[in-house]
């Protein structure tokens, strides 16, 4: 007989992890659309002409191909699984072109797959919780999402930083230390910072090519001292001779003021390390980090300038962040951060004696659904003991109680399950209590 299992790195979920799950999409969505974000939805699957080479050398590996997409092989374009929701949004953003407004704000929150090692926090299917804006250069929308991301972590009760930095600052670093044909190698290798250390950086900064003199140069960038704004004054002296540099400085200098013109409270953190290894990054680039839980990052993101010149429309600049659902999803759990009522879905469970109790228990439960109300009425009239430990299994926090007597009133005895208080009372009584 078969064993049953899943693939490494995918997950079924229990009906309460279900409810933890669809709270934190639920809580997510209700700040993007406080933001005047609307949602969208693309295929689980795309051609691979879309989704190569827009992840980077590494990322690029990670791809799932689709052996058998049921057609005649080699009489179709070969397709695969989303790495990330951004790149099918520049796809539908170009092929929508004439249907969509810009700035275009939309979010997207579906599953992602990466054939990747898994471990703890990576998976090799997962969520992600995408919110993004084209069309519009201004940086007003980094800060913007910016704060969605304080938003959205206020509400969820997690307390976290957020790194920044900017691809133009990277690019600058490269062209100082006279290695700018090495800007991407030194982004790959830098990225790598907090997980490998800075001695495994230097050695893979030789290995892709980078002399000992600019790797030597690179050293007192990444161990910068002070807070923001010293950072970045010492870095415009260090950039001066770097016009792509300075530029990046300029766009982290506004971000900064606007976050304090809006009284952020969140913690951002210039971050000089922070790369991201992605191709299309070209500006602000974002990431988000637990306090609380050693866990990577939870929220990621950035500027992209011409990801959709790829597909045929040049010059349209995007910017957006992606929430991890399912390294969210942990961080709560390992904090003990969920609402206690997710520990049921059912408000109120009807436990009768016969088969009449029953018939009347189904009238009253449709009333009270009615009201709004998660009712739930046990399909036999077993005894009293397995009725309850139903409940008690499930959470559930009220029971009511039909016998002969609650019958002949057309009453039920309601049970508070957590105190074991209990009155005989009617629905429209029960309802008022429950609510």
């Amino acid at each position: 007989m078969q064993k049953p299992a899943i693939p490494k790195g995918t997950r079924d979920f229990s009906q309460l992890e279900m409810a933890r799950r669809n709270y934190i999409f639920s809580t997510i969505r209700e700040v993007f659309a406080l933001y005047g974000f609307a949602q969208i939805e693309t295929p689980a699957m795309e051609l691979m002409s879309t989704l190569m080479g827009k992840y980077g050398e590494e990322g690029d590996k990670l791809l799932f191909r689709i052996q058998n997409s049921g057609e005649k092989a080699g009489e179709a374009p070969e397709k695969g699984l989303r790495y990330d929701l951004t790149v099918p949004f520049a796809r539908y953003v170009v092929q929508h072109r004439d249907a969509i407004q810009f700035p275009f704000k939309r979010y997207q929150i579906q599953p992602v797959w990466r054939a990747d090692r898994p471990q703890k926090g990576r998976y090799r299917e997962f969520y992600q919780c995408d919110v993004d804006v084209v069309g519009t250069d201004s940086l007003l929308a980094e800060v913007e999402l910016i704060q969605i991301v304080e938003e959205v972590y206020r509400r969820l009760g997690i307390r976290v930083c957020l790194h920044l930095n900017n691809r133009k600052v990277l690019a600058g670093i490269a062209e100082v230390i006279g290695a700018p044909e090495k800007m991407m190698d030194i982004t790959v290798a830098i990225d790598k910072l907090d997980k490998i250390g800075v001695e495994q950086v230097n050695a893979e900064l030789l290995e892709r090519g980078l002399s000992a003199a600019a790797v030597e140069a690179l050293q007192p960038i990444l161990n910068l001292s002070g807070d923001n704004r010293d950072k970045l004054a010492q870095l415009r002296t260090i950039l001066a001779g770097s016009e792509i540099g300075l530029k990046g400085i300029n766009e982290l200098e506004v971000i900064f003021d606007n976050l304090s013109n809006v009284d952020c409270r969140l913690s951002v953190e210039l971050d000089l390390c922070l790369a991201r290894g992605l191709n299309y990054y070209t500006g602000a680039i974002f990431e988000v980090k637990a306090l609380d839980v050693q866990m990577g990052s939870i929220t990621g993101g950035g500027r992209y300038d011409n990801l959709t010149g790829i597909f045929g429309m040049p010059d349209v600049s995007g910017v957006g962040i992606s929430f991890g659902a399912d390294r969210i999803y942990d961080v709560l759990t390992e904090l003990d951060l969920y609402p206690a009522e997710l520990q049921s879905a059912t408000q109120l469970l009807f436990a009768c004696f016969g088969e009449d109790e029953l018939r009347f228990a189904m009238q009253c439960a449709t009333a009270l659904r009615a009201k709004g109300l998660r009712v739930e009425v046990y399909p036999e009239a077993v005894k009293m003991k397995r009725q309850m430990a139903y409940a008690d299994a499930k959470h559930i926090p009220y029971v009511a109680i039909i016998g002969s007597n609650e019958l002949a009133e057309k009453k039920l005895m309601l049970k508070n399950m957590l105190t074991g208080e209990q009155d005989l009372v009617s629905a429209n009584e029960a309802a008022a209590v429950i609510q």
